[in-house]
């Protein structure tokens, strides 16, 4: 009888470990696939990761942005670039415009109207790697996604025009004002 206790004891401990085990993240030393443009998924639950900034007011095209970063990213620290693996969403909401198509504001601030887009930028070993040198953005690579969560074929050219230009931060608008808004 003690016997068969100790049997279902070491093979319960057994089957917690293995299932341990089989749940740890991948290390840099596995090979990962290498993506490209509009291949990184959206993330279903990004809306549980930190900000990396909320609010993001854009009034030269109308629109008020939230950007989310994984917790991979998030381990990041000021001057270091973002580790492999990081992922950045954001949503990007049209301005709430009044009937005369002026924004409306709150304290000098957009407000936010209906969701028009979803961006997703990732950093992987490899990925981009097929981009001509005015394009480059190091190691990110970017995807679009319609509101519903489904593919958009916007041009993901524009994300990479708009990111290639900030090389000394790792490619990140608003790199400086995320660690300052984390330091304080």
């Amino acid at each position: 009888m003690n016997k068969s206790i100790y049997t279902v004891a070491a093979l319960t401990a057994l089957s917690l470990l293995c299932a341990a085990c089989s749940n740890q993240p991948t290390t840099s030393d596995q090979p990962q696939p290498v993506l490209k443009d509009g291949e990184i998924p959206l993330p279903a639950d990004y809306k549980t990761w930190p900000k990396f900034l909320e609010g993001v007011q854009r009034p030269d095209n109308k629109q008020v942005r939230d950007i989310y970063i994984n917790p991979k990213g998030y381990s990041t620290t000021t001057a270091k670039p973002f580790p492999y693996g990081t992922v950045m969403v954001m949503e990007n909401y049209k301005a709430h415009l009044s009937a005369e198509g002026i924004p409306t504001t709150v304290d000098g601030k957009m407000t936010k109207d209906t969701l028009g887009a979803i961006f997703v930028m990732g950093k992987g070993k490899g990925w981009g790697a097929d981009m001509s040198d005015s394009l480059s953005t190091g190691e990110w690579i970017f995807a679009a996604y319609k509101p519903d969560g489904s593919k958009s074929d916007a041009d993901l050219k524009t994300c990479r025009s708009c990111h290639a230009p900030l090389k000394t931060k790792d490619f990140v608008h608003r790199y400086d004002e995320y660690f300052t808004k984390r330091s304080s």
